[in-house]
């Protein structure tokens, strides 16, 4: 959980009063509370984490629960309006901003968004439903993504549109 931690502040430059920051770290929190063996030390560590949770979500404004796979380097530059399904699983390198959702087309069917590495998505995109987004992949701010996105792509408008980088 520590080598997690220092490794979130250095993607933070430092910066330990970033948000995103406040968010990863209890993120690495619930996620390490899974990995205690007696049942009742567990059970107050996930009470605590589940308040630690609530209180970092009123505060920051961004819904990630410990339930997300994330990758190395993984970043919410801004905060704020961020929601983000437990059935996730971003890459290496991905940056998230504010206004961002990646969530289910619909609960009966629980896959939110595979995303690869390398992937930037702009403030206010939505990225919804059982989809995979490639490698090295930017998702425009406000962009509504309800196709998969191959690698190398950029992904704009609504519903968005994707545009090979070698176009661009």
């Amino acid at each position: 959980m520590f080598d997690n931690i220092k490794a979130d502040l250095k993607s933070y430059n430092g910066d330990w009063s970033q948000q995103g920051f406040w968010v990863l770290t209890i993120y690495r929190f619930g996620r390490w509370r899974y990995t205690i063996k007696n049942k009742w030390i567990r059970k107050f560590f996930s009470l605590l984490y589940k308040i630690s949770y609530k209180w970092i979500q009123i505060l920051t404004g961004v819904e990630f629960p410990c339930e997300v796979e994330i990758g190395k380097n993984f970043r919410i530059d801004h905060f704020g309006g961020i929601i983000v399904s437990g059935y996730a699983k971003f890459g290496d390198n991905c940056v998230i901003r504010q206004g961002v959702t990646v969530g289910l087309k619909n609960v009966e069917n629980p896959i939110a968004p595979h995303i690869g590495n390398n992937v930037d998505i702009g403030a206010g995109a939505k990225l919804i439903g059982p989809i995979t987004i490639g490698d090295n992949v930017h998702i425009g701010a406000n962009a509504v993504v309800l196709t998969d996105v191959p690698s190398n792509s950029l992904a704009v408008g609504v519903p968005a549109k994707i545009i090979s980088k070698k176009e661009s």
